[in-house]
């Protein structure tokens, strides 16, 4: 597998990818899957903020992506991010997720940014919410039923982790 930044051809497999999940999952709360025009100015929004948007290639095909991004646009955030971690369906459980979200923190941690945010949606979402603990992410909220999709009330996990040696704070 191979972890690199995200090329500008890449969009019509981000489209495919986030689109399923838009379609199938409770990982996004949005219901309308983006059009790769959006899915461009999106990539290019996190790459003006000076932030890194990785893609996770494995034999000429795109496995999953994951992005950071400001948390919120106030400049006392400036050095907090926001992790966005998708995976193909055809790659889950194969450690594209961990890769994607192992070489985020690195690449966040070198721009000095101090603190990483996932924001997950859906409390059953086992499989993110595994991800990001594995990698010293911990849980500090859960937001309940503030989601409506597919038909059911979903909840926001809010997991934080420190992008900075705690011997240099």
């Amino acid at each position: 597998m191979l972890i690199r930044d995200l090329a500008d051809d890449d969009i019509d497999a981000l489209v495919e990818i986030y689109g399923h999940h838009v379609h199938q999952g409770f990982g996004t709360f949005e219901e309308v899957p983006p059009s790769g025009d959006e899915m461009a100015t999106r990539v290019a929004a996190v790459r003006a903020a000076g932030l890194p948007w990785l893609a996770a290639e494995e034999d000429g095909r795109l496995s999953g992506y994951a992005y950071a991004s400001a948390f919120r646009p106030r400049s006392a955030y400036r050095y907090t991010a926001e992790d966005s971690v998708y995976v193909a369906p055809w790659a889950h459980g194969r450690g594209v997720g961990r890769a994607l979200l192992g070489e985020l923190l690195a690449r966040c941690q070198g721009l000095g940014l101090r603190q990483m945010l996932a924001v997950i949606g859906d409390s059953g979402n086992v499989a993110s919410i595994a991800l990001h603990r594995s990698l010293g992410f911990e849980t500090i909220g859960i937001a309940r039923d503030i989601g409506f999709k597919h038909g059911r009330w979903l909840d926001v996990v809010w997991m934080q982790r420190s992008l900075v040696d705690p011997a240099g704070i």
